[in-house]
């Protein structure tokens, strides 16, 4: 499908990107190892706030482009997707909302990429990959696990086994408050710490550290208290630059 190199013959160390372009060229390399290596269920996320995903999605496609007719791309409605049609131009693969009429998936398509699904679409997405079983689908900076809409008890507890868990996390990355979170496949989860104005590795986990793990590893590396667990109130251009800006420097 894609050409790749074997993801595993990688030996070069993941490091943070230095720009949004960066961080979004990563996606891309990770999506592509992880294809190659044969995983069929991929999740990409950049989780800054107030981040557009419109000009993300299109940056991030190219790795797609030798696809032509065999990429089908989903937003959550119609509107989103003719605005992608709008602004994009003439493109050889399928825009569509998830609830269009034309939102069929054809026999020839191979890849199908969701723009930003919410948890108000889950349904309508586990439709759609059920029907696509047999071929690759990424999620691009989901928000499918509201709790307030899927729920905490059984049902949520069900949606999340039989359908969200089944996608495998191959980019992911979330500045915080003097600490970054990031993990690129094939590499593990990696946990960065700004210090003295640079950001420095100080933890690989096979899993996802969120919570009292998260806040464990960042309070043994800092000598004192985290503040992960502070609710994160600034907008998209005060923490992408401060934080690309310390990457920089």
């Amino acid at each position: 499908m894609l050409k790749t190199q074997n993801s595993k013959l990688k030996t070069t160390q993941m490091s943070l990107p230095n720009t949004l372009d960066d961080a979004i060229a990563q996606a891309r390399e990770a999506t592509t190892a992880a294809i190659a290596d044969g995983y069929p269920r991929l999740q990409v996320e950049l989780v800054f706030p107030e981040l557009k995903m419109m000009p993300v999605a299109e940056k991030f496609l190219p790795v797609f482009e030798e696809l032509g007719d065999r990429l089908r791309v989903f937003f959550p409605d119609a509107g989103a997707a003719a605005l992608a049609r709008r602004n994009w131009g003439e493109k050889p693969y399928a825009i569509r909302g998830i609830n269009d009429m034309k939102a069929a998936i054809q026999p020839e398509e191979q890849v199908i990429l969701f723009v930003e699904p919410s948890s108000v679409e889950v349904s309508d997405v586990e439709r759609l990959c059920q029907v696509a079983t047999d071929r690759t689908v990424v999620l691009l900076n989901p928000r499918m696990e509201d709790i307030a809409t899927i729920g905490i008890g059984y049902a949520g507890r069900q949606l999340r086994e039989r359908f969200l868990n089944t996608f495998e996390s191959c980019y992911y990355i979330r500045p915080m408050d003097g600490a970054a979170l990031l993990r690129a496949y094939p590499s593990p989860w990696q946990v960065w710490l700004e210090t003295d104005g640079s950001y420095n590795l100080i933890a690989e986990e096979p899993r996802k550290p969120v919570g009292d793990v998260l806040d464990r590893i960042l309070t043994q590396a800092s000598g004192g208290a985290s503040e992960t667990s502070q609710p994160q109130r600034k907008g998209l251009l005060t923490s992408i630059q401060q934080f690309l800006r310390a990457l920089s420097q």
